[in-house]
């Protein structure tokens, strides 16, 4: 390297540094370390000029500006670095791959901070009167080449593709509700989803999704908000006294059949106690006859007993027994004064005379 070039590259650095904007620095150029320090601005030039880097969240869509195949090219570029030719005869263009936020509020404040914010959307509601709205879209670009070719770069998918739809959209499905019907979440959320369906229909034609609908508030006049409260009131009211007139109708029905369960539990009652007292004399009426069939038996069978005895005392051998009974009588006796002469006489060696005594034998038996 000459000494004349050697005192250019102050004049060539100061005029790279004010084209493309690099921070100014005094270092003392010497030797290889000035060409080194020119080579590593040189790269910084030629990266800056003919390589753009892609975020992971965004897509690149390359725009050729010469060439046979001059225009919006179809292929989308992804995280990375990505080829152009400098001096504006290429140019990538970058946009968002994530979710996006459209927040349509009154109260900025309320919004996320990374979300496009634009005014809360004033529907009237079937009934005629207005109602502000606060929405929240969440949305992604589906097809980013088409979004590039129908509605622009940049930022333009909000400010000329989703912003310009949303609040007709709004308008049409939830415009559809009643003042009173704003109040019904279930409803609110259906027309939300209607406000979607209609949105995608418009905008899937030009690359974009809409994931979500989110009706978040909604606020009516101070007199209007005033009269609906009013009238809710009075609804609750009309509401509570039909459910209190249910609830004594009710009531009533269930003291009835508690009264009627009594009466039929006191009838079953007595009939358990008929039914009983029924069985305890049918028991005692049993325990009465089978004594009385015992009591009898017992006594034929002690008559029978009797006469058995009778008709064997009536037998052989029973005047031996009447003799022997009376010798126990005689034992028994200490002194006893009988007449020992005569008919009558007693003499105790004599006993077939002891007999006819007792009119066990007649006379002249033996």
């Amino acid at each position: 390297m000459t000494d004349n070039q050697m005192d250019n590259i102050p004049a060539f650095m100061n005029k790279l540094k004010e084209r493309f904007r690099i921070p100014s620095f005094h270092l003392k150029l010497s030797g290889g370390l000035n060409l080194l320090i020119v080579l590593l601005v040189v790269l910084g030039i030629a990266y800056n000029l003919f390589f753009v880097y892609v975020q992971p969240d965004e897509y690149g869509i390359k725009v050729n500006r010469i060439g046979m195949t001059r225009g919006v090219q179809k292929e989308i570029y992804h995280a990375g670095l990505a080829f152009v030719m400098p001096f504006g005869f290429q140019q990538i263009y970058r946009i968002p791959k994530g979710i996006q936020v459209l927040e349509l509020t009154n109260f900025p404040d309320t919004a996320s901070a990374a979300a496009r914010k634009d005014r809360a959307a004033h529907i009237q509601t079937s009934d005629g009167f207005f109602v502000d709205v606060d929405v929240s879209m969440l949305y992604h670009i589906k097809d980013p080449y088409l979004v590039f070719t129908t509605i622009g770069p940049g930022t333009l998918f909000e400010d000329n593709g989703i912003i310009p739809k949303a609040e007709p959209a709004l308008k049409e499905t939830l415009g559809k509700l009643t003042t009173e019907e704003f109040y019904n979440s279930p409803m609110r959320v259906q027309k939300a989803e209607e406000a979607k369906q209609r949105l995608n229909s418009e905008l899937n034609l030009k690359g974009i999704q809409v994931d979500q609908v989110l009706v978040r508030y909604f606020k009516y006049s101070p007199e209007i908000q005033k009269n609906i409260e009013e009238k809710k009131l009075q609804d609750q009211m009309v509401f509570t006294n039909q459910a209190a007139a249910r609830a004594a109708k009710e009531e009533a029905e269930l003291k009835k059949i508690v009264q009627e369960g009594m009466v039929i539990a006191a009838v079953e009652i007595e009939k358990g106690k008929a039914y009983v007292t029924r069985k305890i004399a049918e028991k005692d009426l049993y325990v009465r006859k089978i004594k009385a069939e015992a009591d009898l038996l017992v006594k034929l069978a002690e008559a029978e007993r009797v006469r058995l005895r009778n008709e064997a005392l009536k037998g052989i051998g029973s005047e031996r027994m009447v003799a022997l009974k009376m010798a126990d009588v005689y034992k028994s006796l200490d002194v006893i004064v009988l007449p020992s002469d005569g008919p009558n006489g007693v003499n105790p060696l004599d006993l077939n005379n002891a007999l006819r005594l007792f009119d066990v034998r007649k006379g002249g038996e033996k």
